[in-house]
């Protein structure tokens, strides 16, 4: 009897992609109105760092410099097999965006709101940035939060018990 030949599914497929980082801070920090999704202008060691894992959104945000939208904050290690070529891990990147999409969110962003990145992953072989379109809560947001996620999971919890 032949084995089957089947190829193995990757691990960790979404319908994005596979997923290189996660802010799960935004959720619980910010109300998120709408998503974006834009492309990012990465060098080659960003690149090969961000498919290892070595990227953090948590500190990122974007802003706009004239009519282009910019992340800031977000880190990405430097590479470990890179050269003295190796780039800066908080440097200021590019985001690629329709021009509809950009005019759209340059008069949101006037009105006090804000765009954090959600998630980075890749998609078509391409690293793409989810970005959300903001708005802070208060604390006491926050805590109603956390009172309502408590009561869920004491309602799962007594409903798996039966």
């Amino acid at each position: 009897m032949a084995k089957d030949k089947t190829p193995k599914q990757p691990a960790e497929k979404n319908a994005e992609g596979s997923l290189l980082a996660e802010n799960r801070k935004a959720r619980f920090n910010y109300h998120i109105i709408e998503t974006f999704e834009a492309g990012l202008v990465l060098q080659g060691t960003e690149v090969k760092a961000c498919r290892a894992g070595k990227a953090n959104l948590t500190d990122g945000y974007a802003a706009f410099r004239g009519s282009e939208l910019f992340i800031q904050n977000l880190h990405i290690n430097e590479y470990s097999h890179g050269n003295r070529e190796n780039h800066s891990p908080r440097r200021t990147r590019k985001l690629l965006l329709n021009r509809s999409e950009i005019v759209k969110l340059l008069t949101l962003l006037k009105s006090g709101m804000s765009l954090v990145p959600l998630k980075m992953y890749v998609k078509n072989s391409y690293i793409k940035i989810l970005l959300g379109l903001a708005k802070g809560k208060k604390a006491y947001d926050k805590r109603e939060d956390l009172k309502k996620k408590d009561a869920d999971r004491e309602i799962a919890r007594s409903a798996s018990r039966k």
